[in-house]
């Protein structure tokens, strides 16, 4: 199965993990609309954050910059998404989920989107 690269905005759809929100993490919400289609997370099978020094700033200070999720969907694809931990400096603020990249079911190029 070939890993599509992707990396679109996503839309976060449902109720969303209060436990990781009191964590100071992202909350997880329910399911994800990616291209006019809701997806449904069936499972976490992994997650890890990504860390980079502030830029120009002396001090090696380093800094939370994505929370990663790598899940498995209710069409029986892989997703890896991400959360950014600032809004964007161009585009619309409220885009901070993340469709890094998309692993279609085995045996079923794409149900959803021919």
């Amino acid at each position: 199965m070939a890993v599509e690269f992707v990396s679109e905005a996503i839309t976060p759809q449902g109720r969303k993990d209060a436990g990781a929100m009191a964590r100071g993490e992202p909350g997880l919400p329910e399911r994800f609309r990616w291209r006019d289609t809701d997806y449904a997370i069936c499972a976490v099978t992994a997650r890890w954050k990504d860390t980079s020094a502030e830029g120009g700033r002396a001090g090696g200070d380093v800094y939370l910059r994505r929370h990663y999720y790598e899940l498995a969907m209710d069409d029986g694809s892989r997703w890896t998404v991400y959360c950014t931990r600032q809004t964007p400096k161009s585009g619309s603020p409220k885009a901070r989920w993340y469709l890094y990249q998309r692993q279609a079911a085995c045996g079923n190029a794409d149900r959803r989107h021919g």
